[in-house]
């Protein structure tokens, strides 16, 4: 007999949503060998090309020397609350807080412990948590891990959360604001003029979550709120080194207070191993390379814009305004045979789809990295359209 989980795997592929696994060999230069195949790799968060540098990789290993002083270690060995503290996460912690401005900073190992771990300490029976429909699936677990009350408002309808605030600040003791200011799947950006007008308005929190926008956004690369001016507005401001940074682990930036009472509380820092020292110092040689990176940032932002209008041009459904730049598929199955036929012509594009998405918006999630030439970008417009004009032929 088919066990209830073989029957759920079937229904998966029956809808043509069933997820594998694949092992890629990276080969530099934003390209990757899959399947025995040379392919330009559209599905990366590498978004400065820093997980592709390898001089840049060999300069920090120089740093290693000949004698090991544990600088270097593969290894915590213990949750930081017990031995597996150091001085490097204190140091990376400074840095943070210091470019930041902020007047603490909490080292977490990915932006998923953050988001779990950061909401249900902070907020409870009598709060309210007000999010964003189309945040990411960790703070959606965060708020579920949480006992506060949550409500989700539209993606990115700050009426229809005004109204939120107008209707149920009194009713509440705490109420925080949790939105990304970049969101993954659609590449478009938060108003986070507004939302720090709504926070003042009503005396509220607000929570931001800047994992795809650290390293491309601001003149340091501090994300979105520095570009915007916002930084000292934000009061949790969550960023993330597994992505532009090419690293993992993810950091809050909050006061004194707060840092205290996350580490008396939050379940996914207390009860996890700390990050490996390696990490925690290659986090830091990364973090002040990336301060530096403004002119690759430029770059980033103009073969994103280039690629959107040229995507718009051949009629096909784009939006957002970041380097992620989506193309509405639509159907499950035609999103599965359009990504397959782009990787035969030399192109990395994985079919995103539902729960990731919503229902009837398959598509393609377009990644693009600094180290991308337009050179490399230009045929996929016209590819794109014309798997579109095939499949239209179809129906």
């Amino acid at each position: 007999m088919t066990s209830r989980y073989g029957k759920k795997l079937q229904t998966l592929e029956a809808k043509a949503r069933l997820r594998s696994l694949h092992a890629l060999e990276k080969l530099g230069h934003c390209r990757v060998e899959y399947n025995g195949r040379s392919l330009l790799n559209l599905s990366s968060n590498d978004y400065l090309g820093l997980g592709q540098d390898i001089d840049l990789r060999n300069h920090f290993y120089q740093g290693l020397g000949g004698e090991q002083d544990g600088s270097f270690g593969l290894a915590a060995a213990s949750s930081r609350l017990l031995t597996g503290d150091s001085l490097l996460a204190h140091d990376l912690e400074n840095d943070l807080a210091t470019s930041y401005g902020a007047e603490a900073v909490l080292l977490f190992n990915s932006g998923y412990h953050a988001n779990i771990g950061i909401l249900p300490a902070l907020y409870g029976k009598g709060d309210l948590i007000l999010s964003d429909k189309l945040n990411h699936a960790s703070i959606h677990d965060g708020l579920s891990l949480s006992r506060a009350d949550h409500k989700r408002f539209r993606h990115c309808d700050y009426e229809q959360l005004h109204n939120l605030l107008r209707k149920h600040r009194d009713t509440y003791d705490q109420v925080v604001i949790v939105s990304e200011s970049v969101f993954s799947m659609d590449g478009d950006v938060a108003d986070i003029a507004r939302l720090v007008d709504l926070k003042k308005e009503f005396a509220v929190k607000l929570y931001l979550d800047e994992a795809h926008a650290v390293g491309v956004y601001g003149e340091k690369g501090l994300g979105k709120a520095e570009e915007l001016g916002f930084l000292q507005d934000i009061d949790f401001l969550v960023g993330t080194f597994g992505k532009a940074l090419a690293s993992i682990g993810a950091f809050i930036c909050c006061s004194n207070q707060i840092r205290t009472f996350l580490i008396n509380h939050s379940r996914s820092f207390i009860f996890t191993t700390g990050l490996p020292p390696v990490t925690l110092n290659w986090n830091r040689f990364i973090f002040h390379h990336m301060l530096g990176m403004s002119r690759e940032r430029q770059h980033l932002q103009q073969i994103s814009t280039q690629l959107r209008l040229a995507l718009a041009d051949k009629g096909l459904s784009t939006g957002g305004n970041s380097n992620i730049v989506p193309v509405l598929i639509g159907k499950d199955s035609t999103a599965l045979e359009q990504a397959k036929a782009m990787q035969e012509l030399g192109f990395l594009i994985l079919p995103v789809r539902p729960p990731t998405v919503p229902e009837g918006t398959a598509r393609f999630r377009l990644s693009l990295c600094a180290n991308m030439q337009w050179q490399d970008l230009q045929e996929i417009p016209g590819l794109l359209a014309g798997l579109a004009d095939g499949a239209h032929g179809e129906k």
